[in-house]
């Protein structure tokens, strides 16, 4: 289990995030919609501290518990432990241009992890097999379609072998027929009972495979619950209204 509480982040005088806890059960899909500029980056982003909160702290339990406080200034230690439990997908791929699908995998695990080589190439093969890109190892990003960049992207964060998997709008720099190859990876993942929290608009794939929906706006979290409470009878009249604008514009 995974227990966040009372995330706070500022950037200047904007307070991006204003207190947020969030509990993530070991093998649950957790999907964060809400209107552009509401946080949900930022606190996806604070999960494994690319941005660091002011306040606030993350604790995981299980095998190797983890506590972070963050107003406490956590070591460096502290904050590489963190990063390694969580694998993140980004938006634009963020792929090494210079180097092939395979290389990019293995750069995690060999040069921050030490791993073998020989180990981390066949543990990366096998990685690109699982996201139907076996036939991929030795291409560039630029020979990949921008699907199949973010599939390369999601092998590269599995490849440390992470508890838990963050994406940050896995799709929306896709062509639209691109998206479905993309969004059935994930669906894999969440079968093999993945912990993921997802920050996406694709409703369908909420409804699909969240177990929990958080809908956030202005730096807080307005309302949270199953997909199919909150998309059929939603309480808050901000998640009403978001939902009826996404509606509208599918």
């Amino acid at each position: 289990m995974i227990t966040v509480s009372n995330i706070h982040k500022t950037f200047g005088n904007n307070n991006v995030l204003r207190g947020i806890d969030l509990t993530i059960q070991n093998g649950q899909v957790v999907v964060i919609l809400g209107p552009s500029g509401s946080g949900k980056t930022t606190f996806l982003r604070c999960l494994n501290a690319l941005e660091m909160p002011e306040q606030g702290s993350i604790a995981f339990d299980g095998v190797a518990p983890l506590y972070i406080d963050f107003a406490a200034k956590p070591s460096k230690k502290d904050i590489l432990t963190l990063r390694r439990k969580s694998g993140m997908v980004f938006q634009n791929y963020n792929l090494f241009p210079h180097k092939t699908a395979l290389e990019n995998i293995i750069e995690g695990p060999v040069f921050v992890q030490k791993k073998d080589l020989a180990l981390a190439k066949q543990e990366a093969k096998a990685l690109l097999k699982k996201v139907g890109l076996e036939d991929k190892a030795d291409l560039y990003p630029f020979q990949l379609s921008g699907g199949q960049q973010q599939r390369v992207g999601i092998a590269r964060a599995l490849a440390i072998q992470p508890e838990l998997m963050l994406f940050d709008e896995p799709t929306s720099a896709l062509d639209p027929e691109l998206v479905q190859d993309v969004l059935n990876t994930m669906k894999s993942l969440a079968n093999e009972g993945r912990t993921m929290v997802v920050v996406t608009h694709e409703i369908k794939f909420a409804l699909d495979v969240a177990d929990v929906v958080v809908v956030m706006d202005n730096g807080e979290i307005v309302e949270q619950g199953s997909p199919q409470q909150l998309f059929s009878t939603p309480q808050h009249e901000r998640t009403k209204r978001f939902l009826h604008q996404i509606r509208m514009d599918s």
